[in-house]
């Protein structure tokens, strides 16, 4: 074999891989932009139940004026989780939230002329509709979550991932361990 063809050889080498290089970057590229995405967009049904949320604790207020302290909580775990910066204030704003929601249902249970109120019943109804969404956000968000942390993790990428200092990303996942029990259904 001359010196010219493995010149060549070691040059088609070397274009490979720089092609490989570049289309691994771009897809982490891609994947990064898709979880900040698939971020916003659940970070838009966060914040229309940030704004329904002050509206329900004003209703609740009106029956159960001595439950001050929980609706204080409630309020408070609100602006925790709506001025938190990074996706892991987020999420443990979100935790928080969720746990102090029941709290602030268990007052309605015990109250009935507020289960009644149809105020509180149209809230109740729309919380539950934003619920729902913000569920499949978070479906979406962990999925691309998942997809990018694989492509992290996986060798070859992990090579360029640490290069260029892509990190795995953190799924939004419930942090209650009530939360993750079975329901008791009892006749």
């Amino acid at each position: 074999m001359g010196t010219g063809i493995v010149l060549l050889i070691v040059i088609a080498v070397i274009a490979l891989a720089a092609i490989w290089a570049i289309s691994a970057y771009n897809g982490f590229v891609r994947l990064r932009n898709m979880v900040e995405e698939a971020f916003s967009t659940m970070d838009v049904y966060l914040k229309k139940r940030y704004d329904l949320i002050p509206n329900l604790v004003e209703t609740v207020k009106g029956y159960a004026k001595h439950e001050a302290s929980t609706l204080e909580k409630v309020v408070q775990a609100r602006n925790m989780a709506a001025d938190a910066r990074t996706i892991e204030g987020k999420i443990q704003g979100e935790n928080m939230l969720q746990s102090t929601l029941k709290s602030l249902f268990a007052i309605a249970e015990a109250y009935p002329d507020l289960k009644a109120n149809t105020n509180f019943m149209d809230l109740q109804s729309q919380l539950q509709r934003i619920e729902d969404e913000i569920a499949n956000a978070r479906k979406y968000y962990n999925a691309v979550v998942k997809e990018f942390n694989t492509k992290v993790e996986s060798f070859p990428s992990n090579i360029i991932a640490g290069i260029f200092q892509f990190r795995r990303k953190t799924m939004f996942e419930v942090a209650d361990q009530t939360q993750r029990e079975n329901v008791k259904v009892q006749f």
